[in-house]
């Protein structure tokens, strides 16, 4: 298996591939080649900034001569006309390069600032925001890191860090006993050490998963709040708790003051607002 750093690697390579083609005939066409500058990464609205890093990443992989010098961090709470870092180099390469840098800034930092918006309407109770897997293709990596630096958990990577007994697996195994037997049989065969959650579309299949047992974890399936108080209560801190599905921002707070562990909020990589910042020549 690919390691994170592979992965990341391989979306820079082909990111630039997608942009650059055979060539930046622009650039090429009026800057020489010799020719040396600075840009500065300017903050055009209030958020939380992520990406710095995967940024330098960026600007390492394509041109390893290129400096960076940082004033903000991730993490760094920013309002507009901020400067969070220069970068310089080739002039060449700081046209080729901003582009990616903006997309992937843009799209961590608005992640990150979305995130942060929940964690803090969260604070005063027990419960932590989770992400999930609706994420951009490609770009999973990168949109956990700026969940995690807006402070929100990163639930599982992919599918092979954790069994996550859904309600389609659920289904087609022929209900939630045998989905638990199964996956626990296929951890012992493989000799895996994996937790297993399963989820739950009301109080009949959490009194169900109860009484097998076996899992690290229980989700709360489009639970309205009476039963997901009530779940909590049977529950008991036996297992971890998730409530999932059809949760805004408005009612958050109230599935947190149920006393679940966790909230599992797909908006977070799914529909967020890009945060606007430019990468700008230093004359």
């Amino acid at each position: 298996m690919k390691t994170a750093d592979q992965l990341i690697d391989e979306l820079i390579a082909l990111s630039f591939a997608e942009d650059v083609g055979d060539g930046d005939h622009t650039t090429l066409s009026c800057i020489p080649p010799t020719a040396t500058g600075k840009s500065r990464l300017i903050i055009k609205e209030e958020g939380v900034l992520a990406g710095v890093e995967t940024a330098i990443r960026i600007f390492r992989y394509f041109d390893p001569s290129m400096t960076v010098e940082v004033f903000l961090r991730d993490g760094a709470e920013v309002k507009k006309g901020d400067i969070a870092f220069t970068v310089e180099g080739k002039v060449q390469s700081l046209l080729q390069t901003e582009r990616l840098v903006l997309n992937v800034m843009q799209r961590m930092s608005g992640i990150a600032t979305t995130t942060r918006r929940y964690v803090k309407a969260l604070e005063g109770t027990q419960t932590r925001v989770l992400d999930t897997r609706k994420t951009t293709p490609g770009m999973r990596l990168m949109e956990k890191e700026a969940v995690r630096i807006g402070g929100g958990v990163n639930h599982r990577i992919g599918l092979f860090d954790m069994i996550l007994l859904k309600d389609n697996h659920v289904d087609f195994a022929g209900g939630i006993e045998q989905a638990i037997a199964r996956a626990k049989s296929y951890l012992k065969e493989k000799g895996k050490d994996l937790k297993i959650e399963i989820e739950v579309r009301n109080l009949d299949e959490l009194d169900e998963a109860l009484r097998v047992g076996g899992v690290d974890w229980i989700m709360l399936d489009n639970f309205d709040l009476a039963d997901t108080r009530e779940a909590v209560r049977r529950i008991a801190g036996r297992f971890e708790t998730e409530s999932s599905g059809g949760i805004t921002f408005d009612t958050l707070r109230s599935y947190a003051q149920c006393g679940v562990d966790f909230i599992s909020v797909g908006a977070l990589t799914h529909s967020v607002k890009s945060l606007d910042m430019s990468l700008k020549a230093v004359n």
